[in-house]
């Protein structure tokens, strides 16, 4: 089938939702299906044939955070241009509440619609606030998608209607194998850290705080920690007689992202809240990196609840320490968690998950089984 994807943030900063429509979009075209995808690009590199820029985003503080987003009177032309010339056959788009492509897609579009919601967040006042403009819009919405419980919840508390649960995807064999980079973790061994450096709910700060403890007494412990965002200030906040313990890689590409799981003993993801899935430790998982993650509802879910990943106490750096130090000192609990995560992360693979998406297709297809809203639990795991 010819499916249009829309996704509503810039593409070249690196964040889940884009992460996920890039790589959906390269399943269903695995799958056999014919895909283009719509988002805003800022950069002027040319991106690949079946992305389609819908020109420069704005930054916007959204949900905890500052998206890049595209809205307006020459965004809404281009998207109503790539719709009519696109001839497909339905419309797929991504966090819909967003003032953003999702959104005005919703309100352009004549055809079917599936639509994925990302967010968790409660206690979102704006969606709260813009929930009746919203509304339009969202009632041409055929099937729903939530990437997870608190996704959902979101959706139900604030918008209404249901969706089914389809979580995030990873694709496991990109991570699965690469070469840890040159000189690491070391003899001393190492933790890690992977996401927006700038942003606070990323929970670095904690991280900070527990390797200020660790390294004054592990004389040869390492931190890696990579990710966008001013890695100056990041070494500024690390007390002078541990910097040179501390590497702050900024940036990386995907290869290099894969390679950083592969660096360390034990990846930490200290995040605070506001995550309704939990990709990097998805990735981190199909590494086979012993995690240790914060105890916030989306990492509990995606660990098993402990079974393939130690939690600690969200925003605790005493806790997070503590569990850092056992296991570093216990490289047969690592290994347990290398082997559980490994399998556990075999039903986030891409291959699985856009299967489950199709199947939504299906179902608001005209010659679909089931024309009109999906079910909640229609193909949930």
């Amino acid at each position: 089938m010819r499916v249009g994807l829309v996704c509503p943030y810039t593409w070249e900063v690196p964040g889940g939702v884009q992460q996920h429509v890039g790589d959906l979009a390269e399943a269903l075209m695995d799958l056999g299906h014919d895909v283009s995808v719509l988002t805003p690009c800022d950069s002027g590199t040319e991106p690949p044939p079946h992305i389609v820029s819908a020109g420069r985003a704005v930054p916007v503080p959204y949900n905890g955070s500052v998206a890049r987003l595209a809205f307006g009177f020459r965004a809404a032309g281009r998207v109503r241009r790539w719709i009519r010339e696109g001839g497909f056959d339905l419309l797929h788009v991504h966090e819909p509440a967003a003032p953003s492509l999702s959104l005005l897609a919703c309100w352009v579009a004549e055809g079917p619609i599936v639509a994925t919601f990302h967010t968790a967040n409660p206690r979102s006042r704006a969606m709260a606030v813009s929930a009746a403009a919203l509304r339009t819009a969202l009632e041409k919405i055929s099937g729903r998608i939530a990437v997870s419980e608190a996704a959902r919840k979101t959706l139900v508390e604030h918008l209404g209607g249901d969706a089914v649960l389809i979580p995030n995807g990873v694709a496991v064999r990109r991570y699965a194998e690469a070469e840890p980079l040159e000189g690491w973790p070391g003899e001393g061994k190492a933790i890690g850290f992977l996401g927006r450096l700038d942003e606070p709910r990323k929970g670095l700060g904690v991280l900070l705080d527990a390797f200020a403890a660790l390294g004054r007494e592990r004389a040869e412990l390492r931190l890696l920690i990579a990710g966008p965002g001013d890695t100056a200030e990041v070494n500024a906040r690390v007390p002078p007689g541990l910097r040179d313990r501390v590497t702050v890689l900024g940036r990386v590409d995907d290869a290099d992202k894969a390679r950083v799981y592969h660096s360390v003993d034990v990846f930490c993801a200290p995040n605070l809240g506001g995550e309704s899935f939990g990709i990097v430790l998805a990735e981190a998982m199909a590494a086979g990196a012993p995690i240790l993650a914060s105890d916030i509802p989306a990492f509990r879910h995606v660990l098993r609840n402990g079974a393939a990943g130690e939690l600690f106490h969200v925003g605790d750096p005493a806790a997070l320490a503590r569990g850092a130090a056992a296991l570093l000192d216990s490289p047969r609990r690592r290994a347990e968690l290398s082997d559980a995560a490994r399998g556990a992360v075999r039903a986030y693979d891409w291959a699985t998950v856009a299967a489950d998406v199709v199947r939504v297709y299906e179902t608001v297809l005209p010659m679909g089984p089931a024309p009109g809203p999906v079910a909640a639990g229609s193909g949930s795991r």
